[in-house]
């Protein structure tokens, strides 16, 4: 069997940290790794008009900029291809198809969409495209007979959805379809990276992120910002590092080299939290070595910073 990737993202704005962290690294390391036979990589505009659709023109508009977003990461159109959804209306014929094999109790059950209903204010008013989410993304996942598909935390009851329309659709019609399987950053830290306001999620709706096209004083600003430990008042008080946002940052993008270059009174990252555990270290210090790393030229946007290369900003 041919090892397929198959993932992507919604255009409704410009790609965040989260979005790198959770997924947008490991589809590069994936695609590098030439361990696999084909690489689609899907720029979902119809999923995104399914609550954008009074607003066609942000859609199309940040088509260009999400791509712009996957060239300056590291995505190679050499090695993966990279589509538009809408261009490909088999996607939306199947999504059809399959919406005969699952329950309106079912699509309510899952976490994701509870969770992305509850963020919007939809409630009753939920839009009906937007409600058949899991489906539509099904059906991008088994179209291209994906076996691998990496994505963020938030997406395994997607992932888990889509897997039950598979063996509903194989019990009636025969093995056909093939189930896929989620491949999750190895890093704990970046499965679900906090917004910059503590929110449990990072979301362009919600106004907490750092943007990968960010240029250097604006990411200098959010991080200054940042929600810390609230009890953590006075220099010389103890504070917590867990659920702590910065601390959470520096465990997805801090390196041992950070340290040397950056903040060379410590070795290591567990020296770090353990001074601020036992107090003496200011949420100030700690927030311009995150800064530091994230973006320690001023002038490059974060995306060049993680790509190692200046020519790759968006």
């Amino acid at each position: 069997m041919s090892k397929i990737i198959l993932t992507g993202d919604r255009p409704t704005g410009r790609l965040h940290v989260g979005h790198y962290v959770g997924s947008l690294a490991e589809r590069v390391k994936l695609q590098n790794s030439g361990l696999y036979d084909e690489i689609y990589i899907m720029i979902a505009d119809a999923q995104a008009l399914t609550d954008n659709a009074e607003h066609p023109e942000k859609v199309r508009q940040n088509i260009l900029q999400v791509s712009l977003d996957y060239l300056a990461c590291g995505l190679d159109p050499e090695k993966s291809n990279i589509f538009i959804q809408s261009m490909v209306p088999e996607l939306t014929e199947l999504t059809f198809y399959y919406m005969n094999l699952v329950t309106v109790a079912r699509v309510q059950r899952n976490p994701t969409v509870k969770s992305e209903t509850k963020m919007r204010n939809f409630e009753a008013s939920i839009p009906v495209g937007f409600f058949c989410y899991p489906i539509s993304q099904a059906a991008d996942i088994t179209a291209f007979r994906a076996t691998s598909v990496p994505v963020g935390e938030d997406q395994m009851p997607m992932i888990e959805q889509c897997k039950e329309i598979v063996h509903k659709f194989n019990s009636v019609y025969g093995e056909t379809l093939t189930e896929p399987k989620i491949v999750l950053p190895s890093n704990q830290a970046c499965l679900r990276l906090p917004g910059i306001d503590g929110k449990a999620k990072m979301s362009k709706s919600l106004g907490n992120c750092i943007y990968l096209s960010d240029e250097s004083e604006d990411i200098r600003t959010k991080i200054m910002s940042m929600f810390t430990d609230p009890n953590h008042i006075r220099v010389q008080d103890p504070g917590k590092v867990e659920g702590n946002p910065v601390f959470i940052y520096l465990d997805a993008f801090c390196r041992p080299e950070h340290f040397e270059e950056f903040l060379p009174e410590y070795n290591n990252l567990d020296e770090l939290k353990a001074h601020y555990q036992r107090g003496g270290l200011g949420d100030v210090k700690v927030k311009k070595f995150l800064n530091n790393v994230i973006s320690p030229s001023s002038n490059r946007s974060v995306t060049a910073v993680k790509c190692g290369r200046k020519t790759c900003r968006t």
